[in-house]
């Protein structure tokens, strides 16, 4: 009997006017709002992924094991920075190079970092390789390309891993560009104006100085990573963006931080 007078209800009330018809339209409707607001702005999410993951990567702490030549060379350009500055660092290794240049950072202004760098340099490498270099590997493609394979090979315990790739110099492509996946001194050093002033400024006055060869020296402040163009000269300061640049908030150099260490 029950089953009957379901069933004659169901006749008599239109499937489109009975109550559950009317409440999956209720919820479909919705649901196709709160669809439609969530893909609204795509590309504010995309950018937001993307900050996100530049930002995983600089705070992920690189592990280098130093080789036995690694270390020569480490020792050997920590204590010529400390030769030439005067100062004196307790801390042996990467984290004495690091802190040797971190003193001479809050003792001196940018320019005499700059100019202190580039001495140290000339200390470190004797002048009768500097020359012959400078005679037997003119500017050419065939020198770019192998400064830029011998800084790979043999300047990673300073840098970092890294990797030559291609670029157009002269209409032509040329693997003459190191790519240093995350620069080892910058991570070490966490300071903008410690990467300006005693790495990049001095280490590309340096190369056209002392060897004749140009180079413009590309960090990425984001994800930590730089490049190096052989036979590109750098732009003018004023035109640099690297130093426009400001510092990171969380700067180990500068305690007191005012978010511009570069000048």
């Amino acid at each position: 009997m029950a089953s009957a007078l379901f069933s004659m209800e169901a006749k008599l009330l239109p499937h489109s006017r009975s109550p559950m018809a009317m409440a999956s339209r209720r919820i479909h409707k919705r649901g196709s709002s709160a669809v439609l607001a969530v893909l609204a702005r795509p590309g504010e999410n995309v950018a937001r992924i993307a900050e996100s993951k530049a930002f995983e990567v600089a705070q992920k702490t690189s592990v280098h094991n130093d080789n036995l030549f690694d270390l020569m060379a480490i020792n050997h350009l920590s204590q010529s920075i400390q030769a030439v500055t005067g100062l004196k660092s307790r801390k042996s290794g990467y984290d004495g190079l690091v802190e040797a240049a971190t003193m001479a950072w809050k003792k001196f202004n940018p320019s005499t970092q700059q100019e202190l760098v580039i001495q140290t340099f000339h200390s470190a490498i004797p002048n009768i390789i500097l020359n012959m270099i400078r005679r037997l590997l003119p500017q050419s493609q065939f020198t770019r390309e192998c400064f830029a394979a011998f800084t790979t090979v043999f300047f990673a315990w300073l840098v970092g891993p890294s990797e030559v790739r291609e670029s157009e110099l002269n209409g032509r492509q040329e693997k003459n560009v190191v790519h240093i996946k995350k620069c080892r001194f910058l991570e070490q050093s966490n300071c903008v104006g410690m990467c300006i002033n005693l790495c990049k400024m001095p280490s590309q006055a340096f190369l056209k100085e002392a060897l004749g060869m140009p180079v413009n020296m590309v960090p990425n402040f984001d994800d930590m990573s730089c490049e190096m163009i052989f036979g590109q000269d750098p732009p003018a300061s004023n035109d640099d963006p690297a130093l426009k640049q400001p510092c990171y908030r969380s700067c180990r150099a500068n305690q007191k931080h005012t978010v511009k260490c570069s000048s």
